[in-house]
């Protein structure tokens, strides 16, 4: 069970039709049931759709139904979104259900909603007062707490994740590689990028949380650096705004959004990743380009620092801290001995996200979910 799928961008889309090919290629059958508002990619298994553009009463009783149909002859469910529907009709049906978690939803629905405008961190605490919030709370604990297993991608989550004490075990198992090296050498990969200096990449959503108009007022201020941002999302008219505001257009661009395996082209041509985050879990970006050899310049926010040795597969800056960004930026493009240290130790970390090894420990607790008795 998914809420985005390809052509959706961002790793959250690309998840479910990457361990759906594993666990096939392994000899387990495999369906999908999505939301979507458009054409999909053929996953080259069984799909069923959920419309999202849909009058929410339509759009909630028809996913209801597909649910309900598709959780009648399955031995267990792997839900990476859709939670409280999936929850539902696994109950109903009898049948075990493993969920990935990567974020709290309640928090999540909140902030969109305008029912707060603080951090993760202070949405867990007790002293949260508004009514909404709290029953988003407790609607989380219900979905979340009816399944086997939960399945989060950081400690950093999971921390937060036990401390809502629900029933079922928690397991982290980090986000994989899952994009292969390019058969090109990272000199033909510059070359067809027009990648003639250093340059700097961020590849993913064009969402506020990612604060690159942080990121675009530093370039006014470092020099000997280029700075391309791939994607769409709803910042890219701010962002654009942004790269006229700061004058810097002959440096800084935006390109359209690209699939996985061209953003880890260009995050292999690139020589840094960029990812100037207010917050973050445990974001694909990251562990992609260091998949690739490259290091990453990042705030220290969630469980980035798990994925990220400081000063040896890249740096980490304070969120929000606009001259700790300028400082680093401005570091690197100055550093060639700093940067070619921090490529080495990309490099050497390469295999620690093998999909191979992660998707397995995924495969196991569904096994063993689909197994115990109910």
């Amino acid at each position: 069970m998914s809420g985005i799928w390809p052509p959706d961008v961002g790793g959250p889309a690309s998840h479910g039709p990457q361990i759906a090919r594993f666990l096939a290629g392994r000899g387990h059958e495999v369906s999908a049931v999505v939301s979507a508002a458009g054409p999909l990619d053929d996953p080259g298994f069984p799909i069923r759709v959920t419309r999202r553009d849909r009058p929410l009463p339509l759009r909630l009783a028809a996913g209801a139904a597909v649910l309900a149909r598709a959780v009648r002859q399955v031995d267990v469910v792997y839900a990476t979104g859709i939670y409280h529907r999936t929850a539902a009709a696994c109950k109903l049906a009898g049948v075990p259900l493993v969920i990935k978690v990567v974020n709290d939803p309640a928090f999540e629905r909140a902030r969109n909603w305008g029912r707060t405008d603080g951090t993760l961190e202070s949405f867990q605490q007790p002293g949260v007062r508004d009514p909404v919030s709290l029953c988003l709370r407790a609607a989380r604990d219900r979905a979340l707490g009816s399944a086997a297993a939960l399945i989060v991608p950081s400690e950093y989550l999971a921390r937060f994740v036990r401390g809502w004490q629900l029933r079922p075990p928690v397991e982290v198992i980090a986000n994989p590689a899952v994009v292969a090296t390019s058969l090109q050498s990272r000199e033909q990969l510059r070359a067809s990028h027009g990648m003639n200096g250093l340059t700097a990449v961020f590849a993913g959503r064009l969402v506020a949380q990612k604060n690159l108009r942080m990121a675009i007022e530093a370039m006014r201020r470092v020099e000997g650096l280029r700075l391309v941002i791939v994607g769409e999302g709803p910042e890219r008219v701010t962002l654009t705004g942004a790269i006229e505001t700061a004058a810097v257009a002959d440096r800084v661009s935006i390109l359209p959004a690209v699939s996985q395996q061209q953003a880890a082209d260009l995050m292999r041509a690139a020589d840094v990743t960029l990812l100037p985050s207010d917050w973050e879990n445990f974001p694909h970006a990251v562990v992609e380009s260091l998949a690739q050899g490259t290091p990453v310049i990042a705030t220290a926010v969630g469980g980035v620092p798990e994925i990220i040795e400081h000063e040896r597969t890249g740096w980490l800056v304070p969120p929000g801290d606009h001259q700790a960004l300028i400082a680093a930026l401005s570091r690197f493009a100055g550093d060639e001995q700093a940067r070619r240290r921090m490529r080495e130790g990309a490099g050497a970390v390469r295999g620690r996200y093998r999909p191979e090894r992660l998707f397995a420990m995924a495969e196991e607790l569904l096994l063993q979910s689909a197994r115990a008795p109910t």
